[in-house]
């Protein structure tokens, strides 16, 4: 009666896939700060911590971690 349709989560259950890979490069603009003091990137509006950076910084990255919901990365 009713099925294995869970509606928008996809296959795995959690939504879309992060937009980053763990050891991928990409080019990010710091657009904030976090509580404790790293750099806030977005990729397709997903979060991604990189430390040593501050707002208007264009850095380099390489992919640490990714997470459900964010990354952590550091300056190439």
């Amino acid at each position: 009666m009713y099925g294995n349709n869970r509606g928008s989560f996809g296959g795995s259950g959690f939504g879309p896939s992060a937009p980053v890979e763990t050891g991928k490069e990409y080019d990010v603009e710091i657009e904030d700060i976090s509580k404790q003091g790293d750099g806030i990137a977005r990729i397709e509006g997903f979060v991604i911590f990189v430390p040593e950076t501050g707002v208007g910084d264009k850095a380099t990255i390489m992919v640490d971690k990714v997470m459900q919901r964010f990354a952590i990365a550091h300056k190439v």
